[in-house]
């Protein structure tokens, strides 16, 4: 029994066969083959239609809403924009966010039948067949589908970063016409009219220097949104795509075709019956294109960020380093730059502005000395960064003799992008005594003091375990106070009320080297180029870093002080508050990972000595002593003649840190000597320039957020656990001090030890010129 012959069916294969076999014929024949073939060119549409939505094209992604577009950073208060990052200088909007004129400029300049066809405009093609192969032209007949998906094709091998892809993706060959053909005609299957449209608009590119996307335009050329495009804006927009490099007409050579191009494109909509009133027309084809440009230039990334510049490069470190955004660093900057990403920091504005105005009212970029000053905030019990402030202007790239500007953000880690930390002198001090509290000991205790050690007396052997311990030598270790001499005896409270390195040094040969590195790591120290803690790194790990020969940066400092302002509370620094995909998805931020790090009377008590330090007349941080009377607690440091210090808070609301010195050539250009912003001394400290910076911020930042002059706890409650003296080593709440001979004077005895030889680290710490009890 015969069989009827089966129908074969619309296959992908027979469309390729179909247009394949046209496209040899137009070649071969010409127009005369083409006129020819006219039934069926035009029957083609009707196959297209036909053909079952099978066609996949593996890796990429046609969702006509998922493209590549900018991430922009906020402050915390999540509306004042710090910066913005893209590759491609795009934001996504919907249809309905681009105006009427504008969707008829685009339809009637690049595909006048587009709401008629099916993906492939077949009189279009016959018609740029018929221009390039009988008129010798360049016309190209891509639908807008078409041109849609040629671009997600380039931009998907941009992505990839896969030149093939890219050149097949661009290649002028009829095979990628073909792919794109087809590919339009499964579009046009899956997505609507207003749709297709959509995606064009946000892809396309419309001007030099990677300018794409509707909204992108509209704001570049005019300083309005998409949706608000009047007629001459849409005409002029629509024709930049044709040739974004030499229709620009943010380019003034191009402006002279730029505006021919318009007007054709006005041409094209008065012909296609988009504009109807004649007056219109002519009055918008006669306006020049240059009285319609309003440039707001392009601005991504941090140099374009003014003040805000360094916190951002911080912030895109933070990113860049942080695995919640991806597995490497390259997908991670890949999210930064085309992931469209809200990113709202812990910036405060306020403080922002305060730390930039006062680091150049301290010390001019332009200052003859080129000292830099370096200035870092922290709220103390949340971890967020405030802000910086530094007297360099944010620069990318080699700045040259120019000393003005800087890439290095030298308020942070060397991983946050910036350098290998400072010493700070006595601005450390205060967790000396934190460590001392620790170890049970009584801030009245008298200490025998000298000037010379040997560095085995503040060995740590068998302390509480630890695998790293300290043992020392006989060398001696030679440690003198501001003018060379010594008190003795003096106990913990006024050894760091007059910042006196000599009692420092008692205190640690008491106590033990490993409980001191205990306290800086508990409070949140770590080294700016290792991020170590400071027992795992033996260039730190000596006697001197009780009086500041650490690698810290200013941010660390900040935070340990902020440890104190949060009455023991020590928190990871952090940058972000929330980070949301353009989906609306929140992205996990780093942590802060707050936690109560050391006793909380134990930082009221070492507060409650730091104020003492500013009110009594022999206390060495008078110089930092807010002027609008509001209780103060900080301390100054001084790293022999190079970097002059501050720190200190206003408790649970701020913790600054000011540095200040010759970052290239601190041991060649010494402060000393010399005049800074017009003031001549023979020698400054950090009572004389970081403290008055410190103050003027301070206060500044606290009269700004209406703080009032009342803050500030009193401490003395909980000081008073800790200032009951027995003449020895005094245990509180059980705990005794242990691992050293140490150096304790019962009573009042008065006997001064000799000095020896100095060998190794001197750690001569000469701070604030501190003559008081000498």
């Amino acid at each position: 029994m015969s069989t009827m012959p089966k129908k074969n069916p619309l296959t992908v294969s027979r469309v390729v066969s179909l247009v394949l076999a046209y496209l040899s014929l137009c070649v071969a024949g010409g127009v005369v083959s083409s006129v020819l073939l006219m039934p069926g060119v035009f029957a083609a549409n009707r196959v297209a239609q036909a053909i079952v939505p099978s066609l996949q094209v593996e890796g990429i992604d046609f969702d006509v809403t998922s493209l590549p577009q900018k991430s922009k950073i906020y402050a915390q208060d999540g509306t004042t924009q710090i910066a913005e990052f893209y590759e491609d200088n795009r934001i996504v909007v919907p249809i309905k966010d681009v105006s009427l004129t504008m969707r008829q400029a685009v339809v009637a300049r690049e595909d006048r039948r587009f709401f008629e066809h099916s993906g492939v405009d077949v009189q279009g093609v016959l018609r740029a067949f018929v221009s390039n192969y009988l008129k010798d032209t360049n016309q190209g007949g891509s639908s807008l589908t078409q041109q849609y998906v040629k671009n997600v094709l380039i931009t998907t091998a941009e992505r990839d970063n896969d030149p093939i892809a890219q050149y097949h993706a661009s290649e002028d060959t009829y095979a990628r016409k073909i792919r794109e053909m087809l590919i339009a005609v499964q579009m046009e299957k899956k997505y609507s009219k207003l749709e297709i449209l959509q995606g064009y608009l946000n892809i396309a590119q419309f001007g030099a220097n990677r300018l794409y996307g509707v909204e992108t335009a509209a704001q570049y050329y005019f300083g309005v949104s998409a949706k608000d495009l009047n007629l001459v804006q849409s005409a002029t927009i629509a024709a930049i795509t044709k040739n974004p490099q030499n229709y620009d007409p943010s380019i003034e050579a191009n402006q002279k075709e730029a505006q021919k191009q318009r007007n054709i494109v006005l041409d094209l909509m008065w012909e296609q019956g988009f504009i109807k009133d004649k007056s219109e027309y002519e009055t918008a084809r006669n306006t020049p294109i240059a009285d319609t440009l309003s440039i707001h230039p392009m601005t991504s990334g941090c140099v374009n960020a003014g003040d805000y510049a360094f916190f951002c490069d911080y912030v895109t470190h933070k990113i860049l380093n942080s695995e919640e955004f991806g597995k490497t660093q390259a997908a991670r900057e890949q999210l930064l730059k085309e992931g469209g990403l809200s990113i709202v920091t812990t910036l405060d504005v306020d403080a922002n502005k305060l730390l930039m105005e006062t680091a150049r009212n301290t010390i001019p970029p332009t200052d003859p000395t080129g000292f830099e000053i370096m200035m870092a905030s922290v709220k103390p019990g949340t971890g967020e960064v405030l802000g910086f402030g530094t007297n360099r202007y944010y620069a990318v790239g080699d700045t040259g003799d120019d000393q003005t500007k800087t890439s290095m953000n030298y308020m942070v880690d060397q991983v946050d992008g910036g350098g290998s930390g400072f010493p700070v002198g006595s601005s450390i001090k205060p967790f000396n005594m934190v460590a001392w509290l620790q170890a049970g000991r009584s801030v009245n205790e008298n200490l025998q003091t000298s000037t010379a050690y040997t560095t085995n007396e503040f060995a740590c052997d068998n302390y509480n375990g630890k695998s790293t311990m300290y043992y020392g030598t006989t060398e001696s270790w030679k440690v003198t106070n501001a003018d060379g001499g010594n008190v003795n005896p003096e106990s913990p409270l006024n050894g760091l009320v007059r910042s006196h390195n000599t009692t420092q040094a008692s205190m640690g040969a008491v106590i033990g080297l490993c409980r001191v590195a205990d306290a800086f790591t508990a409070v949140g120290y770590h080294d700016a180029a290792t991020g170590e803690t400071i027992d795992k790194n033996e260039t730190v790990y000596s006697p001197s870093m009780m009086i500041g020969t650490v690698n810290v940066s200013p941010l660390t400092m900040a935070n340990m002080y902020a440890t104190l302002g949060a009455d023991g509370v020590e928190c990871t620094p952090i940058a972000l508050k929330k980070v949301t995909r353009k989906t609306g998805e929140e992205i996990a931020v780093p942590k802060a990972n707050c936690h109560q790090a050391i006793d909380k009377d134990i930082a009221q008590t070492v507060a409650y000595v730091l104020n003492q330090g500013t009110i009594r007349a022999d206390g060495a941080g008078q110089f930092a002593k807010l002027p609008s009377g509001r209780k103060t607690f900080a301390k100054t440091g001084t790293n022999e003649t190079t970097y002059m210090a501050t720190g200190g808070f206003i408790p649970n609301e701020i913790a600054t840190f000011v540095l200040m010195g010759d970052v290239q050539a601190p041991y060649q250009n010494q402060v000393a000597n010399v005049a800074i912003n017009g003031v001549y001394r023979s020698y400054w400290d950090g009572g004389t320039i970081a403290a008055p910076a410190w103050k003027a911020f301070m206060d500044a930042y606290a009269d700004k957020k209406g703080m009032g002059t009342d803050v500030g706890k009193d401490y003395g409650n909980a000081a008073s656990k800790y200032t009951t003296s027995t003449g020895g080593v005094t245990s509180i709440q059980g705990v005794t001090s242990s691992g050293s001979t140490g150096r304790l004077s019962s009573g009042n005895t008065n006997s001064n030890s000799t000095g020896t030889t100095t060998q190794g680290t001197t750690g001569d710490e000469n701070d604030d010129n501190t003559t008081s009890g000498q």
